[in-house]
């Protein structure tokens, strides 16, 4: 009767492991990094895949791309949304120039050849770096573009986030490509620098074309008249062996392909800056493309 007991007492042991284990299979571990934009686009991903399939979602910040791209590589996480423009430049350190399509063609081919990672579909929006002044820095100094700013660089200080002092795609490139060097080179939060150009902090900032503080604080846009900055259309990125061995959250994922602009994603990054939760505008942004009811 004892061995009997015991042995009962094992097999409901293991049951419980067994059931532990795929209720832990069942946990999509998302990542994103440390901005308005990405804690919108992490929240997007785990409300799709949680309306979509039986998994439930695990939504983690990180402090910035090589971060979330270490994560990925140790599988500390599953999937995160990434930008074509930052895996080519930032991750893999190309300069040449290539169009929207070539872009995501090599950073899809390259990351499956050297790491066994996979951009599934582009979502949509492309949240490209450009630099803004405000309308009346524009005006006084009678500048459109990146290269009319040149002249005027040695007496600017220039915001921007940390990671773009030393990305490729970033201030070191921007410089040997334009010639051009700042006064100051300010590094701040990304949440800040928006309100720091308006207030006079700064004179100009490195933004982000799909926000929408751009247009509320009436900030110009200067072009980028030489195309140095890549196209950066966003995706989600998971290794190859998760992506086989999960097809349900893949499913789910491949509704995003082409839903958001730009346009799109300043009002909901707009949303989300004025004090609105992530996970309430990225579930409006779901329902308002009909993705989820």
């Amino acid at each position: 009767m004892k061995k009997i007991v015991v042995l009962i007492a094992v097999m409901l042991l293991a049951a419980g492991l067994m059931a532990g284990c795929s209720q832990q299979d069942k946990v999509v571990k998302i990542g994103h990094k440390n901005y308005t934009e990405q804690r919108l686009a992490g929240q997007m991903l785990a409300v799709l895949i949680e309306a979509k399939t039986d998994y439930e979602a695990e939504v983690t910040e990180f402090g910035g791309t090589m971060l979330c791209f270490e994560a990925l590589k140790n599988d500390e996480i599953d999937v995160y949304p990434e930008y074509t423009g930052t895996g080519y430049g930032a991750i893999l350190e190309q300069t040449e120039i290539l169009s929207p399509q070539e872009t995501y063609d090599y950073v899809k081919d390259e990351f499956e050849k050297q790491y066994g990672i996979t951009w599934l579909d582009e979502i949509g929006w492309n949240n490209t770096y450009i630099l803004s002044v405000t309308a009346e820095t524009a005006k006084e100094l009678g500048v459109s573009t990146v290269s009319e700013l040149v002249p005027h660089a040695n007496d600017m200080i220039i915001g921007c986030d940390n990671e773009f002092l030393g990305r490729t795609d970033g201030l070191p490139g921007l410089k040997e490509v334009y010639g051009i060097n700042f006064k100051q080179e300010l590094p701040m939060d990304q949440s800040l620098t928006y309100a720091a150009l308006r207030d006079g902090q700064i004179d100009v900032n490195v933004s982000f074309s799909t926000d929408g503080r751009i247009a509320k604080f009436n900030l110009v846009n200067l072009t980028d008249d030489k195309s140095f900055f890549p196209p950066y259309y966003v995706a989600p990125i998971m290794k190859q062996a998760y992506v086989d061995a999960n097809p349900e959250v893949v499913s789910a994922l491949r509704e995003l392909k082409g839903t958001f602009t730009d346009e799109d994603m300043q009002k909901y990054n707009l949303m989300v800056d004025e004090g609105t939760e992530s996970i309430e505008v990225a579930t409006q942004a779901l329902r308002d493309k009909g993705l989820i009811d």
